[in-house]
């Protein structure tokens, strides 16, 4: 069964080892920040750095296990109809919005909406990482180092399915950034399936 992830908001919920993740793009352009923590021990959680460092590259897809602070492999990338997605950025939040874009009452972001989403698990505001953005754009000038955030090149049905390769405990969002989604809000869908 399909779940919807309204605009601008979030969800947790928890993904046994074996179980397949499959993040949804039902309209397109939208992105969906994942995290992931070990059920057994919520200080194990998902590593931007280890995952790159291991993979020797930037932008990862099939085949491309993302690994924890402990370098155990959490997640393994098995299906990507897209094959742009972002490693490097931090969640959105409200300091994002007032910093980047200049806003006086902003919006919680991702990282407001991740917090929430996990809490009932007692995963703290400061044990939020990088999380792994699914379907964002990010483009990395090779000499200078400049970064930009694109339009994303997911189109409406698009997906990205994850194996989990442990006990999880995952945050999943629609993210609230108008700069990644290439100017508007809209739903993100997830399913998980034995």
């Amino acid at each position: 069964m399909r779940h919807e992830i309204a605009p601008r908001s979030g969800a947790g919920f928890e993904l046994r080892e074996g179980q397949t993740l499959t993040v949804y793009d039902p309209r397109g352009e939208q992105v969906a920040d994942l995290l992931a923590y070990a059920k057994a021990d919520l200080r194990e959680v998902i590593s931007s750095g280890r995952t790159l460092d291991y993979a020797s590259r930037l932008f990862l897809t099939t085949g491309d296990p993302l690994y924890s602070n402990r370098s155990n492999v959490m997640l393994e990338i098995v299906e990507d109809t897209v094959g742009r997605h972002d490693f490097l950025l931090t969640p959105c939040s409200k300091d994002t919005f007032r910093i980047i874009y200049g806003d006086t009452d902003p919006h919680r972001g991702c990282f407001g909406n991740l917090a929430a989403a996990l809490e009932p698990w007692g995963i703290a505001a400061d044990s939020i990482p990088t999380a792994f953005n699914c379907f964002m754009n990010v483009g990395v000038d090779g000499e200078t180092g400049a970064i930009t955030v694109d339009p994303p090149k997911s189109r409406a049905g698009d997906r990205i399915a994850f194996v989990a390769r442990m006990d999880l405990i995952i945050g999943l969002t629609a993210c609230s950034a108008l700069q990644s989604n290439n100017g508007s809000f809209k739903p993100i869908e997830y399913e998980v399936t034995d």
